[in-house]
């Protein structure tokens, strides 16, 4: 059973880039089907957070802390920077207050992605360093979100900025500590004992989180109105503004290595769309969400492309690999 759930995972991942945008479509064609377990995707998510912490420890924060540079650009570029271009995009094609506007911004501050860690592993990347990116930037979520919601909209629109702060800590920040305190615990060996179990489970709910999701707003996306194919041409340009923001980024350090480049590329690039959509659908409005959802379509097809362009333009040298 082990090897049959662990190609399983591998198989998951491979395809993940197909799999994702087909069942975000299953969601939202058979939404009646799946509404009454939308309130599920908290404890869903939880799973797939702990499960991706199981895979570091304090040794790779520690490198965090001896080098912090490319840590401290990837996050000013994907939580400074990018929001604002997100809200100036925003704000040009919906207005400043739109919900749509909202979406956009919210698509640029939350965390990094967990899938970013594939994709920086295939492509030679940093994997310690682009999971402890993950870990410090899910740990900083509850400071991050509401304080970026709050300071682009201020006013303009109403959440409870103390229970998303309480729903981030559940859903991110103790699953998190959970799977580095496990890590630490078992030096490491409990995430490949634990493996055949929790690889494929954790595949599987992710899934369930976008499908869910996709369920929960389908009423929203089934009209092709102007504002919703206005919104997919900003999510596109916004998903590839960061992989390039990431890339570009990095050049701002001395003598950074491939490895580190093709890293803050995805770790900018890259978002825990899933997360995005749970805190869409819990504190704000239904077209708040239609950003994150095209995000999810996007998102993975364009890491393919940006692997392919990096593959072709950026390859690794023998001695990198």
């Amino acid at each position: 059973m082990g090897s049959w759930s662990l190609r399983f995972a591998a198989w998951f991942e491979k395809y993940m880039f197909a799999i994702i945008p087909f069942t975000l479509i299953v969601g939202i064609v058979f939404s009646e089907l799946f509404l009454p377990f939308v309130s599920w995707v908290p404890y869903l998510f939880g799973f797939v957070t702990f499960v991706m912490a199981l895979g570091c420890g304090l040794t790779h924060l520690k490198n965090v802390v001896y080098k912090p540079m490319p840590v401290f650009i990837t996050l000013l570029l994907a939580h400074v920077l990018t929001p604002l271009i997100a809200f100036a995009l925003g704000a040009a094609l919906f207005g400043p207050d739109s919900d749509y506007t909202v979406g956009l911004v919210l698509f640029s501050i939350i965390p990094l992605g967990v899938s970013s860690v594939l994709w920086v592993g295939m492509s030679y990347g940093s994997v310690p360093l682009m999971l402890a990116m993950v870990v410090v930037d899910s740990a900083l979520s509850p400071l991050i979100v509401p304080g970026l919601i709050e300071l682009f909209f201020g006013a303009a629109i109403k959440f409870d900025t103390v229970s998303l702060m309480k729903d981030l800590l559940l859903i991110i920040v103790v699953p998190t500590v959970l799977g580095v305190t496990i890590y630490e615990i078992s030096k490491g060996k409990f995430k490949a004992w634990s493996a055949p179990v929790t690889l494929p489970i954790s595949k599987i709910f992710f899934a369930a989180v976008v499908l869910l999701n996709a369920a929960a707003i389908a009423p929203h996306m089934r009209t092709l109105e102007t504002s919703v194919i206005l919104a997919s041409i900003a999510v596109v340009l916004l998903v590839a503004l960061c992989y390039c923001i990431g890339f570009a980024g990095s050049y701002l350090m001395r003598n950074v290595s491939r490895e580190i480049r093709v890293t803050m590329s995805y770790a900018a690039g890259m978002r825990n769309i899933s997360l995005g959509l749970v805190l869409a659908m819990g504190y704000f409005s239904p077209q708040a969400a239609i950003p994150v959802v095209l995000g999810i379509m996007i998102q993975q097809p364009l890491a393919t492309l940006h692997h392919a362009l990096l593959q072709r333009f950026f390859p690794v040298q023998k001695e990198e690999m």
